[in-house]
């Protein structure tokens, strides 16, 4: 197998590369050295069954197709390389025929392999032309030999030098049709292979290139959902607020109503100070990527002191913030993560709960899990709202005290979530509440 190996990539560096040369070129430097290969027995053969002449013909027929063979091998020179030996082959295989013992020499079947052999390598448009001269060469022989059999000599010197001849140039053309028919084969099967791998790139590219185009098309709808909301979102709360210090400014206003305007214009610069943080933030984790860094965090440490802060928040809203949770539980998570997530979930729930309502906040342990529930009893959503609520599609909603959001809590939630390798999913219907699943691997 080896020496196979070595023989097949010694004769591809003979024939030429696929890159250097097409296959009608290669073909062509194919035949060459068969033909090189054949002649160089000839040489010997019929000189020792007694055809000096002959002998020496194809001796002088190995030199020319030698040279051919240089010519376009290294040379470029394939069209006229192929003509001339075209040219030549008919012209020597005429003179064989006369000097090799006409019809009763093996030349017919050489020239029939000749003729397979050139229009392997010949232009289309040229095929007919030597298909046709040919047989008139062949058919011209017979009739001189036919008519003048003087001409034709037979120069075999016994019968059984005749048969070995005969047999010998059968065994040739047998084993140059095997290589040949092999050779266009394998390369049928390389050109197959090649089309159906630029086929398979392409399709690779293409999927690439469809990759490619959704992500910018998401690029683009992030990019407009941001300057939506620096345009509006952003622009409305703070317009409030000048307005808030115009009034203070231009009118004498008595304790109550200073301290009901301060009172509104410090709601609007928290609510305008929470957007931008989780603009900010949002825009950090689209831009820079965010650094996760997971380790065993308790409960207690890491959500204690957020969920006292907003049991405070929910108060003065006269909401009951309660908490059934085993504060000792250890999960695998980013602390600081996990802090935005579940702040995030339960002042969106203070947020949609009517003042005297309730939320809740638990945490259990499931199996490899911990899950940690944020549930109201506010106003809900319906399953189309549910559908585009972890998305940059999601608007914007009033709370059932005029809160404004920004739109990007639920998205960092579902962002910062997965990045801790946790999932987070909505339970909720119109009127009756909603219920926010935060699961996390639970720690060891």
């Amino acid at each position: 197998m080896r020496l196979f190996g070595n023989i097949n990539r010694l004769w591809l560096r003979l024939t030429g590369s696929t890159t250097e040369f097409s296959l009608e070129i290669r073909i062509f430097h194919s035949l060459c050295l068969i033909s090189i290969l054949a002649l160089a027995y000839n040489v010997p053969f019929n000189y020792l069954i007694g055809l000096p002449f002959v002998s020496l013909l194809s001796l002088l027929t190995l030199i020319i197709f030698s040279a051919l063979y240089y010519l376009s091998r290294f040379r470029g020179s394939f069209k006229v390389t192929v003509t001339i030996f075209t040219v030549i082959g008919n012209l020597l295989f005429a003179t064989n025929f006369i000097y090799n013992s006409g019809t009763y020499g093996p030349t017919d079947l050489l020239m029939g392999l000749c003729i397979l052999l050139v229009l392997c390598v010949v232009p289309k448009n040229q095929q007919k032309f030597w298909i046709a001269l040919n047989m008139i060469i062949i058919v011209g022989l017979h009739l001189v030999e036919y008519y003048h059999p003087a001409w034709v000599p037979n120069t075999y010197v016994n019968r059984s030098s005749r048969y070995l001849d005969l047999t010998s140039a059968y065994v040739v053309v047998v084993i140059v049709l095997y290589y040949t028919v092999t050779y266009f084969r394998r390369n049928y099967d390389y050109e197959k292979r090649s089309a159906s791998d630029k086929a398979n790139a392409i399709e690779l590219q293409n999927h690439h290139i469809t990759q490619q185009n959704q992500e910018l098309a998401r690029i683009n709808s992030e990019k407009n959902k941001l300057m939506s909301i620096i345009a509006h979102d952003l622009r409305s709360p703070l317009s409030n607020i000048q307005n808030y210090l115009e009034l203070v400014t231009e009118y004498e206003l008595d304790t109550a109503e200073r301290r009901m305007v301060e009172g509104d214009l410090l709601k609007v610069t928290r609510r305008t100070i929470d957007m931008l943080g989780k603009l900010l933030i949002w825009s950090k984790t689209q831009m820079d990527g965010v650094n996760v860094k997971l380790g065993y965090v308790n409960l207690r440490d890491a959500l204690f002191n957020t969920v006292e802060l907003e049991k405070a928040i929910a108060l003065k809203k006269n909401i009951s913030l309660i908490d059934e949770i085993d504060w000792d539980i250890r999960i695998v998570a980013d602390i600081d993560m996990l802090q935005l997530v579940i702040r995030n979930l339960i002042s969106n729930a203070i947020k949609f709960t009517p003042p005297g309502g309730q939320v809740s906040f638990k945490a259990k342990q499931i199996g490899g899990e911990c899950w940690l529930i944020v549930r109201d009893n506010g106003i809900g959503m319906s399953a189309e709202k549910q559908a585009e609520l972890f998305s940059l599609q999601a608007q914007s909603t009033f709370g059932t005290d005029n809160e404004k959001g920004v739109g990007l809590g639920l998205l960092l939630c579902k962002e910062f979530t997965e990045m801790q390798g946790g999932h987070i999913w909505v339970e909720s219907s119109p009127d009756h509440g909603a219920a926010f699943f935060v699961s996390m691997p639970a720690g060891s």
